[in-house]
Parts: structure tokens; C-alpha cells; sequence
């Protein structure tokens, strides 16, 4: 390991207690390394603002911070266990090839707030890709809404209950993954503030030229007080987890739907090809895995929130405990994105099985319809109820599921989808 940023004098480090401080730190820090070159950047700028360096020395920082970051992207230089972390590795390259410069690039700044803005530059990148990957699900469920309607039990209790469609399923997610792109968008716009020029959270005597990094890094408003920025560590990147874990649930829910209706009881949906496997013993089996682990990743992305949340039994101020967030937050993050990036293509090609729904609704479904029309009629609906209740059996007789759905006209039913509505929603995130 390089010389550590923070070496005293006669201390001797101990190689298992460094180990064990570092942990993985400096390999997960390779999802933050160009953010944190980026920062450094506007750090640099900052600096020669308020007359710290000279501009020679900012530009001749900036080129090999650029250097820097391409030779990381290049495979060229590669950050490993010689550097305890990625702040001490762009110090080491900077001191390496400019000398005194390097030795300054970190006046004003504290790893606390290096990683804050990293961090907080990478949730923004992660939340923006969480919009258009809910933006997307919502697209191809409204494209298929808008297809020809096929009648689809609906079910509560997992009991077949009424009439339902296709068009109503797909509706029904193209709605919820709006509200989650809403919701990544305005969580971005939430932690959409810049850390740093905190410090290690009480600030510097010096006049940190905030108002450049803020406006240099693309934030929307500068994080005010240095104890906050380190109260927000975890809290924020709880929210956009929690923001992930909103479109999760949904995915959750929809992966539900798609197990059982793929299997050979209900057999109303068929999976394209590749999203299935096969078994290592049985010749015979298509097993719908994607389906299936898409039903699972929710709990990673909540186990993942949760472990920052059981991170945050902290006072205030900067604790090292919060190191371990960085691990909980990439994978959970990453993971979870990587989920819904298989959505949009496994529902536009899935295909549904028309005669196996229609053989599915059975006369009784049709119960609620006849309690409905004898309400209308003047009927008390309790009275109504219970006579439909008592005739279930015979509740079909003249109808049919086209009849159905085309007499449901309550707002966003049947026959009354507002897909112009959503269509008006989806659209409006552009805005």
C-alpha cells in the first residue's frame, strides 16, 4: 500500500488492522473513481479562485485529472490494493507527476466530503437511469394497453373474481411505473446538493469558492451546513433506495403475475425463449428463471436499504462505520436497475393465450355485473347483492366477457381506460 494520506510519525501501521479497515473499500471506490476525478476538477478551480494555486499549477492539475481518468477507463491504471482508497490514490498520481501541485490538491477538502460528492454525483447519474428505465415500462405497457383487448380473469385472493383484460393488466403497471419514474425524478432533485467544501463537517478557514463547485458540478443548490452534509450520508442514499425499491415492488408484483400465469394451471401467458432455462435433469422443462429472479430482487435492493439503515445508529459527525454503506449501496443500486433493464423487452414480446383466459371465466364472474345493474335499477345494493349471490351459478347466461368490460365504465376500467391520461403523465416527465 502507498504511504497513507494520514501517517503520523513514529506510529507503526499493523497489516491485519489495515486489512481490516480497508476491507473492500478501494475496489468498490472503482464505481466512484471518475466522479471523484470530476470533483477533484471543480476542487482544483475552486482553489484558484480564492489564489491557492496559481493557475499554471489548476491547469497542470486538471490535465492530469483528465490523464488520470482516461487512463483508468483505458485499463491503464487500475486501482487495487496498492492505495488505501480513491481519494489517496488521485493524490498519489498527482503528487507523482507534479510534485508540490499534488501535495496541494487536497487543502480544504477531507475525504468526508470527497466521498459525499462522489457519492451524491453517482446517486444522481443511478437515479436519472432508474427514470428511464421506469419510463421505458411504462412505454411498452402502454403500447400493449392499447392493443386489441383480450378478456383475463381477475383475480383477488388468488380466487377468480370478475371479469378483467389484458388491456386492464397492462394499464394497471403502465400507471405504476409512471409514479415511479415520478418518484426518481423528484428524489434526484432532492439530493440534487452539493457536499463539498464541507470538509470533514465543520468547514475550513478559507473561502472555499462553493457557489463554482456547485454550479461546476451541475448541482442545483449548494449543501449549506457542513453538519448537515454529514447527516445526510445515509439518508440520502436511503432515499434513492427507497426510491428503487418503489419500482421494485411493482416489478415484484408483475414477475408474481408471470409465474403463475406461465404455468401449465393457468397457461395464459408464453415467455420468449431466452428468458427461460432449462432443467440439468428433466429433458422436458422450460423453467421461467428471469421471471423468478425478478421476483426475488426486491429483497436484495431492501436488504441493501436496510443495512444503510442499521448503519445510521450514529451521533453526528463523520463515524467510520459509514464506509460499509458503499458496498450496500452498489450493489443494491446496480442490481436492482439491472432488473427492470429486462423489462421493457419480456413484456413487449410476452404473449398471451386467449382460449386458455377465455376458458378461465366462469359464469359466476359475472355476479358483481348483475348486483351493479339491479343497484341502477333501483334496487337496494345489499338486496341486490345477495339475490346475485344466491343465482352465481346462472350470472352468465347472455353475457360474455366483450359485453362485460364494455359496460364497465368507471373511470379507468373496462371500457374507460384513460390510456390518454397516462399517455399525458408519461409525457410529462420530459417537461
Amino acid at each position: 500500500m502507498t504511504n497513507l494520506l494520514w501517517q503520523k510519525a513514529g506510529v507503526e501501521t499493523n497489516a491485519k488492522i489495515m486489512k481490516f479497515l480497508a476491507g473492500d473499500d478501494v475496489l468498490l471506490d472503482r464505481e466512484f473513481f471518475l466522479h471523484d476525478i470530476t470533483a477533484s476538477k471543480a476542487h482544483v478551480e475552486g482553489l484558484a479562485n480564492i489564489g491557492v494555486v496559481s493557475a499554471t499549477e489548476r491547469d497542470d492539475l486538471k490535465r492530469e485529472l483528465d490523464a488520470l481518468a482516461e487512463d483508468f477507463r483505458a485499463g491503464r491504471f487500475v486501482l487495487d490494493e496498492r492505495y488505501e482508497d480513491g481519494h489517496s490514490a488521485i493524490e498519489a498520481r498527482l503528487t507523482e507527476r507534479l510534485g508540490d501541485a499534488g501535495r496541494r490538491v487536497h487543502t480544504g477538502r477531507s475525504r468526508n466530503d470527497q466521498i459525499l460528492v462522489a457519492t451524491r454525483l453517482w446517486l444522481k447519474e443511478k437515479l436519472a437511469l432508474l427514470e428511464t428505465h421506469c419510463r421505458a415500462i411504462a412505454e411498452t405497457c402502454l403500447q400493449r394497453a392499447a392493443q386489441p383487448v383480450l378478456p383475463l380473469p381477475g383475480y383477488t385472493h388468488l380466487q377468480r373474481a370478475v371479469v378483467s383484460s389484458t388491456a386492464m393488466w397492462f394499464a394497471g403497471f403502465a400507471e405504476g411505473f409512471v409514479d415511479n419514474a415520478w418518484r426518481a425524478k423528484q428524489t434526484a432533485a432532492w439530493i440534487d446538493a452539493n457536499p463539498l467544501g464541507t470538509a470533514a463537517g465543520y468547514g475550513v478557514n478559507l473561502p472555499l469558492d462553493r457557489a463554482h463547485t456547485t454550479q461546476a458540478l451541475g448541482f442545483g443548490r449548494m449543501q449549506v451546513s457542513p453538519i448537515y452534509a454529514q447527516l445526510s450520508r445515509g439518508k440520502f442514499e436511503m432515499a434513492a433506495m427507497e426510491a428503487l425499491s418503489s419500482a421494485m415492488l411493482d416489478a415484484r408484483r408483475l414477475a408474481w403475475d408471470l409465474s403463475l400465469f406461465t404455468t401449465a394451471e393457468f397457461n395464459f401467458v408464453s415467455l420468449p425463449p431466452e428468458y427461460t432455462t432449462g432443467s440439468s435433469i428433466m429433458p422436458n422443462k422450460r423453467n421461467p428463471d428471469v421471471v423468478e429472479l425478478l421476483r426475488a430482487s426486491y429483497a436484495t435492493v431492501a436488504a441493501a436499504r436496510c443495512e444503510i439503515e442499521n448503519l445510521l445508529s450514529l451521533p453526528s459527525g463523520y463515524q467510520r462505520d459509514l464506509q460499509f454503506s458503499k458496498g450496500s449501496l452498489f450493489h443494491g443500486v446496480t442490481h436492482g436497475l439491472a432488473a427492470l433493464e429486462l423489462l421493457p423487452d419480456l413484456l413487449a414480446r410476452m404473449q398471451w393465450n386467449e382460449a386458455a383466459m377465455r376458458a378461465a371465466i366462469e359464469p359466476a364472474m359475472y355476479a358483481t355485473d348483475v348486483a351493479i345493474e339491479q343497484a341502477a335499477a333501483g334496487v337496494p345494493f345489499r338486496d341486490a347483492y345477495k339475490a346475485a349471490a344466491q343465482a352465481a351459478s346462472e350470472a352468465g347466461q347472455g353475457r360474455t366477457p366483450e359485453s362485460s368490460l364494455a359496460a364497465r365504465t368507471s373511470p379507468g376500467s373496462g371500457n374507460d381506460l384513460r390510456l390518454d391520461l397516462l399517455r399525458q403523465r408519461l409525457d410529462s416527465l420530459s417537461s
